[in-house]
C-alpha cells in the first residue's frame, strides 16, 4: 500500500509556530516506512522547503494547502492523508479527496497502522 501524508506545519509539527504534537522523528518513520511525505501549509513554499532542509528531511512535495488537489495529481497513492489543526485544513483536505486527521490524531501515526494492516 502506498500512502501520501501531507503535514500542516504550524500547530501540527514540532517545528511549527506554535509547535504541534507530530515530531520530525514521526515524519522520518513514515518516510522510512514508504510513505510519500511533504507539507501543505499557509507558509510560503520557500519557508516550507527551508523547514525540511534545516532538519535534513528529503521531502517529496511542498504546497499551499488550497492546492492539495494538485498534490494528489502529482503522486499515485492508495491513500491520501492530510493532518491539520484548523477547520480550513479539514475543508481543503476533504475538497481535494484526502482523508483528514487532526494534529492529535496524526500524532498517533495512523498511517503506520494502515501500512501494517495492509500486510495482512
Amino acid at each position: 500500500m502506498k500512502i501520501l501524508v501531507s503535514f500542516d506545519i504550524d500547530g501540527c509539527l514540532e517545528t511549527g509556530d506554535p509547535p504541534g504534537p507530530i515530531t520530525l522523528d514521526m515524519v522520518r518513520k513514515a518516510q522510512s516506512s514508504g510513505c510519500i511525505i511533504g507539507s501543505c501549509s499557509d507558509r510560503a513554499l520557500s519557508s516550507q522547503r527551508r523547514m525540511w532542509d534545516d532538519n535534513n528531511i528529503v521531502y517529496d512535495f511542498v504546497s499551499p494547502k488550497y492546492a492539495l488537489g494538485d498534490v494528489m495529481k502529482q503522486f499515485e497513492a492508495d491513500k491520501y492523508i492530510h493532518t491539520g489543526d484548523r477547520d480550513m485544513d479539514e475543508m481543503f483536505a476533504k475538497k481535494a479527496g484526502f482523508d483528514f486527521y487532526w494534529e492529535k490524531e496524526g500524532a498517533e501515526e495512523p498511517w503506520l497502522a494502515m501500512l501494517e494492516e495492509s500486510k495482512d
